[in-house]
């Protein structure tokens, strides 16, 4: 029961950016989230747990089931280290301009794959 509950605040706490989840024990880990270019995860988009079959690895890249599609995962959206959550976690941006330069088509900011994998 006590591991359902977190699961369900961790939820709730990744698809809140806007940091009303204070003193949740997930919090210093959500915030601290970065993709390989470096840019926070949380702070300017929104995190969606994704459920089995939302995402796989397919020739050596993560992918995730938007809107009917696979999209690839770019290798600079991914973020490194262990995921606390368990669940793989999927940030959007809107497609246009990236921080880091250049130009995307894809929604993703960052993605963190599940611990099962």
């Amino acid at each position: 029961m006590r591991f359902v509950l977190l699961i369900a605040a961790a939820v709730i706490l990744v698809r809140d950016p806007s940091g009303k989840w204070a003193d949740d024990p997930l919090q210093p880990w959500f915030e601290s989230l970065r993709n390989k270019a470096g840019l926070s995860c949380c702070l300017k988009a929104d995190g969606h747990p994704l459920d089995d079959g939302q995402w796989d690895m397919k020739d050596n890249n993560y992918r995730v089931f938007l809107k009917g599609a696979w999209t690839v995962v770019p290798n600079d959206t991914v973020v490194l280290g262990p995921n606390r959550l368990g669940k793989a976690i999927v940030w959007f941006q809107r497609p246009g301009e990236i921080p880091w330069g250049g130009y995307t088509d894809t929604p993703i900011l960052c993605f963190i794959p599940g611990s099962e994998v």
